[in-house]
């Protein structure tokens, strides 16, 4: 069999039970998916991607990556996005291209030119099967990394205490990516509330090492460039037995015990001035 006459042999396969065919497949296929989409949908999608297979094989090619197949891949594209944003596994995704194999088989009667023709037919799909799992792999990767980032937006809040003042509690371990969030956050709540004083709660950061430390000292050095003062609370008994152990050197950087401490620090440096109510409360 020449490669055109494969072609035709398998367009005719396809065509001779073609709604049959596209019924049995999708049945198939939604049985996988345990019912978490519907056969409708599932009908739907099978019954385009079907179409886009005869007509690429009308081309005479059996290239998955060629020019004819564009159409197919575009299809299977849109489903391996789907599948994976809706937490499908890889191989379930992989399985509504594999699963049209099972149902040509049905479709052999033993003749030598329809079985070299499947397998052919076998190889493209297989092909085309490990498509899907690259673009699903990639929309996987894709959607960790945007809920990496939402996740670092949520947990590094910019809030105002006070006219000219803004805080930022920090709460787990700072590292590089999140000290860029952080400082871009605070950066831009300064300019936004006009707020020359800016408060660093540490309370929640489990420990403070080197590195730790000279991301704090980046985010000060950011917030002085745009003329604000910064003051870093938190600075509990262990993280400051900790930073004398290791050397560490803040400067000329404020540091309190508590959250209240520093807002009365920046009050003070704010011009406001501070009261006790009566009794001493």
């Amino acid at each position: 069999m020449t490669g055109e006459s494969v072609t035709d042999r398998l367009i005719g396969l396809l065509s001779v039970r073609g709604e049959d065919l596209g019924a049995e497949w999708a049945d198939k296929v939604t049985g996988s998916l345990s019912g978490r989409v519907t056969r409708a949908e599932v009908q739907r999608e099978l019954h385009e991607l079907y179409n886009a297979l005869v007509d690429a094989l009308g081309g005479g090619s059996l290239d998955a990556r060629g020019e004819e197949f564009g159409e197919v891949r575009a299809l299977l594209t849109e489903l391996s996005r789907n599948r994976a944003r809706q937490g499908f596994s890889p191989s379930e995704t992989a399985v509504s291209v594999f699963a049209l194999k099972e149902v040509l088989e049905s479709t052999l009667v033993g003749k030598d030119a329809d079985v070299e023709a499947y397998l052919h037919f076998a190889g493209l799909l297989d092909k085309l099967g490990l498509f899907t799992i690259e673009v699903y792999t990639r929309t996987r990767e894709e959607l960790i990394a945007a809920q990496a980032e939402q996740l670092l937006e949520l947990s590094t809040p910019v809030v105002k205490l006070w006219d000219g003042v803004i805080g930022v509690p920090l709460v787990g371990t700072l590292d590089s990516a999140r000290t860029m969030v952080v400082m871009e956050k605070m950066l831009q709540a300064l300019i936004d509330t006009g707020s020359e004083q800016a408060i660093i709660d540490i309370t929640g950061v489990p420990a403070v090492d080197t590195e730790v430390a000279q991301h704090l000292l980046k985010t000060v050095v950011a917030a002085r460039l745009m003329g604000a003062e910064c003051t870093i609370s938190g600075i509990r008994p262990q993280i400051a037995q900790t930073i004398v152990a290791l050397g560490i050197d803040f400067g000329d950087i404020v540091t309190k015990a508590t959250l209240a401490d520093a807002l009365r620090h920046a009050l003070h440096n704010s011009g406001v001035a501070l009261s006790r109510s009566a009794g001493g409360r």
